[in-house]
């Protein structure tokens, strides 16, 4: 009777003691936090492999085409009202290519994209291009292709929207002084590109894109982002 109380004892006294332990090894001072982790899990969700499937590619290679070609747009009509406003036509006709800009090229590069600009009544040749009526209405309109397994291809349609565009690209005579068109049609003797309205189709963007560029890209867009947060105001 005794050695069994005796180890009832040696028992009790055991578990005491690991409840003592666990308690000082719990004890809130002594824990060390984990510093930034919900940072830390969405960069580890960031590194993680994942597949890439048909659909997102194409679902990229919209995303990609409408990052370039409103980058384009956008600098184009910065560019083309600067020049107008310094030279008139004869100073901004020599901008009206923005593809060539630096910015949008290194953004091309980046995308591992080429962009063109064409029509079916283009101020150059060179820019010559058919273009079917189902692709050119609405301006919201997209023709998203795989022509390969490494190749993708973009087009959306380029509407004449800003009354800037009519002074090169309207009417001669109304919308286009006689002086002006001169000036255009000595630079371009081939000139096809007047006689346009506004909300009027004039042509196209048509880019052709890497798959390696295309999936880098649809990775960058479809990472998780660590939102900071702001300090207190301490005044």
């Amino acid at each position: 009777m005794k050695l069994e109380v005796a180890k009832r004892t040696v028992v009790s006294g055991c578990t005491l003691l690991v409840l003592l332990v666990a308690a000082v090894a719990c004890r809130p001072d002594q824990v060390e936090h984990l510093k930034d982790s919900k940072r830390i899990g969405i960069e580890t969700a960031n590194w993680e492999v994942k597949r890439i499937m048909p659909n997102d590619l194409l679902r990229a290679t919209r995303w990609a085409g409408d990052s370039l070609t409103a980058t384009a747009d956008t600098l184009l009509r910065r560019t083309l009202a600067r020049e107008l406003a310094v030279g008139g036509v004869a100073r901004a006709a020599a901008f009206c290519r923005p593809e060539t800009y630096r910015a949008v090229d290194s953004l091309a590069g980046v995308l591992k994209a080429v962009a063109h600009r064409v029509s079916e009544r283009p101020r150059n040749p060179a820019s010559l291009a058919p273009l079917l009526a189902e692709e050119m209405s609405p301006d919201t309109v997209r023709t998203i292709k795989r022509l390969s397994q490494e190749v993708f291809f973009y087009q959306r349609p380029i509407v004449l929207n800003n009354q800037l565009c009519l002074r090169c690209h309207g009417e001669v005579g109304k919308d286009i002084s006689a002086a002006d068109y001169a000036i255009i049609k000595q630079k371009f003797p081939q000139d096809r590109a007047t006689g346009y309205q506004l909300g009027q189709p004039m042509g196209a963007w048509q880019l052709s894109l890497q798959r390696s560029g295309v999936a880098e890209f649809w990775t960058m867009k479809t990472r998780k982002k660590w939102k900071e947060h702001k300090m207190p105001k301490l005044f």
